[in-house]
């Protein structure tokens, strides 16, 4: 295929309704068998859209949100989002860290082309432009996509138990101390 690319770029409230999607969609794929059932069901892409929304328009110093978008069908239909990425203040303390990735989310579709890898490095990118050196991660420690965090340099460095829908859950908070290697990764290929 020629002409066909998926594009990383800022997050626009437009864009809401196509990261409701990756979001609902992708929960429903990865965590089947971690996350009771109902929960996964009862994902609401309308009410996952006010959140995208109002996380897209809330930009700043060390925060913001990405998009992956299929620009020319290569996994979806041509302008759809495939993926998503959000970042901002570190949530939950994990000492030595600045920033924090709150969320990165694919279709399945969109997994092992690079998108994921290119979303982190635009993260990274984005956080040093705004003066954060270090971030962090939470992921369940059950998360079958966790090890892609260990690929791009992530190390584990703290770990603990939640309480998610009624369920017990652990979670693994991954981190990059020096963000520069994490932000080259964006030099890669345009994913065609």
């Amino acid at each position: 295929m020629t002409d066909t690319a998926i594009t990383i770029r800022e997050a626009q409230a437009a864009d809401a309704d196509g990261m409701a999607a990756v979001h609902v969609q992708s929960w429903r794929s990865t965590y089947p068998g971690l996350i009771p059932n109902t929960f996964l069901v009862n994902l609401s892409e309308p009410s996952a859209s006010a959140r995208w929304r109002s996380v897209a328009e809330s930009r700043g110093p060390g925060q913001g949100a990405f998009v992956a978008v299929d620009t020319g069908g290569l996994v979806a239909p041509a302008g759809s989002v495939v993926g998503i990425a959000s970042f901002g203040a570190r949530r939950a303390t994990v000492d030595g860290f600045g920033g924090e990735v709150h969320a990165l989310y694919l279709l399945d579709e969109a997994k092992g082309l690079g998108v994921g890898r290119r979303l982190m490095a635009a993260m990274a990118e984005r956080l040093m432009a705004d003066g954060v050196r270090s971030a962090g991660l939470w992921c369940l420690r059950d998360n079958p996509s966790r090890w892609f965090y260990e690929r791009l340099g992530g190390v584990r460095v703290a770990e603990r138990p939640i309480r998610f829908a009624g369920t017990q859950l652990m979670e693994i908070a991954y981190g990059w101390r020096d963000l520069a290697p994490l932000a080259r990764l964006s030099a890669g290929p345009e994913v065609r």
